[in-house]
Formats: structure tokens, C-alpha cells, sequence
């Protein structure tokens, strides 16, 4: 994380005398990737979701205030997930925000294999709507997100989301 994203593309196999595709453009001032780990507790839902707003602010990030609000709410709820189902497996979690020109990825990866579905909306219950929530705010800002296996066997939840929220027609 030391070029926090932005250092040189990587070089193609065969060494380094093999020419490098040029970039099509400079990254502007707030592109990156920054990644942070955290233990599966519960304070870690509110200390991911400061560190997410507060380096948005810091890298001065272009986001709309509609989309800050559903990327905290998203990262609240996919934390609490990676707390309450996979800290048995998983002690720890690790939490990742890329930033590109027009878009923000947030992910939250642990260790644990299980791979979540979003459930359907059981009335009777008082919890286990995080996912539907996580689909239904990316939606509505026209973003998207996804599950995927890790190399090590654990799991990743990212939602990438639209610097600026879709218009709805």
C-alpha cells in the first residue's frame, strides 16, 4: 500500500525489457486503494465506517452525499456480517476502498468459506435482511456487487457504487 494504488502498472511476464503499455492517463488526486484490517468485534463496524468516510474526506473523493451515505451503510452492514458469521473461522477481517475516476469499491473479505446468499424478506424476523439492504442501496445508485472466493478460501462482499448517484427516471 505504499503507492496507496497509484504506482506503475505491472510488468508484463518475460522481464522488465518487455515494453509497458503506456497509460491512457494520469490518475487524478484522489484514485487508489487503501486496505485495512480489523479483529471481528463489534466495535469494528463503527471504527470501518469512520475509517471509509473519513479517507473519502481525506483524498478529498468527488462523492455525492447520497452515495457517501449508502457506501457507510454498506460497509456497516458487511462488517457486521463478517462479525456475526464468519469470527469463528475468521478473527480477523480486512476492509478495502479503491477509488477510480468515476466509482468507489468498498469489500470486506474474511476467511471464512461460506458463501452468503441475500435472503428473502421474512417479516417475523428482526434481522437478516443485511444483503438484501447491501443490493438494494447499490441498485438504486446504480452500482453493483457481488460475492467471490479467495485464494485462501475465505470470501470477499464488494460493492462498487457511482461517484454520483443514477437518476432515476
Amino acid at each position: 500500500m505504499d503507492d496507496h494504488g497509484r504506482g506503475p502498472a505491472p510488468r508484463p511476464e518475460g522481464g522488465t525489457d518487455a515494453p509497458v503499455e503506456p497509460r491512457t492517463r494520469d490518475p487524478l488526486p484522489y484514485e487508489g486503494v487503501w486496505r485495512f484490517t480489523a479483529p471481528a468485534v463489534d466495535a469494528s463496524v463503527p471504527q470501518a465506517r469512520h475509517a471509509v468516510r473519513d479517507l473519502l474526506r481525506r483524498q478529498r473523493v468527488p462523492v455525492s452525499d447520497d452515495v457517501v451515505h449508502g457506501l457507510l451503510l454498506i460497509v456497516s452492514e458487511l462488517v457486521t456480517n463478517a462479525v456475526r458469521h464468519a469470527a469463528v473461522l475468521s478473527p480477523m477481517l480486512a476492509v478495502e476502498v479503491a477509488v477510480g475516476a468515476e466509482w468507489v469499491r468498498v469489500s470486506v473479505e474474511d476467511n471464512h468459506p461460506y458463501r452468503p446468499t441475500a435472503l428473502e424478506t421474512d417479516h417475523g424476523r428482526t434481522g437478516g435482511r443485511g444483503l438484501l439492504l447491501v443490493r438494494e442501496v447499490t441498485r438504486e445508485t446504480g452500482g453493483v456487487c457481488d460475492v467471490e472466493h479467495t485464494a485462501s478460501g475465505g470470501k470477499v462482499i464488494w460493492a462498487a457504487l457511482p461517484l454520483a448517484p443514477a437518476r432515476l427516471l
